[in-house]
């Protein structure tokens, strides 16, 4: 803390809107099949919403095809529902307690959709990353209300929370353009 805001939290938090971006990014489908293509599918299983590998093994045997291995066959009919109402654009095909999950090519329709949805993520990284910066403003607001820290530092403090916020931005949009880029080729 330097009398006013403390820059490695603010820091800390920034990098967690990247990272959880990134993650988001990592789940959208691009032209081979990922495990991380199913981190978003939530299963209603046990009276409760769990995330898909806390019921199931997911892997990929194949460049085109995903495999889930549901341990409790009470849950197949669940995971399958899961994925279907996931929005992702599968269809799992049942064959006892493993689903299989082929993917089809990419259309055009579809690649638009997922760069739609990509941006969708990277605004909701944005926003994260503006909320941090209102939060170390306001910190530097009180501080110097409070007379801890002169205006002059005020103006200091706050352009480098500004260039922290920018830059942080700045990684953002970089990884959104290289996703797109990476969706749309065929």
């Amino acid at each position: 803390m330097t009398n006013g805001v403390d820059f490695n939290d603010l820091h800390r938090r920034m990098d967690g809107a990247v990272a959880a971006f990134k993650h988001d990014l990592a789940s959208l489908r691009t032209r081979r099949a990922s495990s991380n293509l199913l981190d978003a599918v939530q299963v209603q299983a046990y009276g409760t919403t769990m995330p898909i590998n806390q019921v199931a093994n997911v892997t990929v045997p194949e460049p085109r095809m995903i495999s889930v291995s549901v341990w409790d066959k009470s849950m197949v009919s669940a995971v399958d529902r899961a994925i279907r109402e996931a929005n992702l654009g599968f269809n799992p095909i049942v064959d006892g307690t493993n689903l299989r999950i082929p993917l089809p090519e990419l259309n055009e329709q579809r690649r638009k959709e997922l760069v739609k949805i990509s941006h969708g993520y990277a605004e909701n990284a944005r926003v994260a990353v503006r909320h941090v910066r209102r939060d170390g403003m306001e910190q530097l607001q009180k501080a110097e209300k409070d007379k801890t820290i002169s205006a002059d530092d005020l103006r200091i403090q706050s352009d480098r929370v500004q260039k922290m916020t920018d830059d942080t931005i700045a990684i953002i949009d970089s990884s959104l353009s290289e996703k797109e880029a990476e969706i749309m080729q065929v």
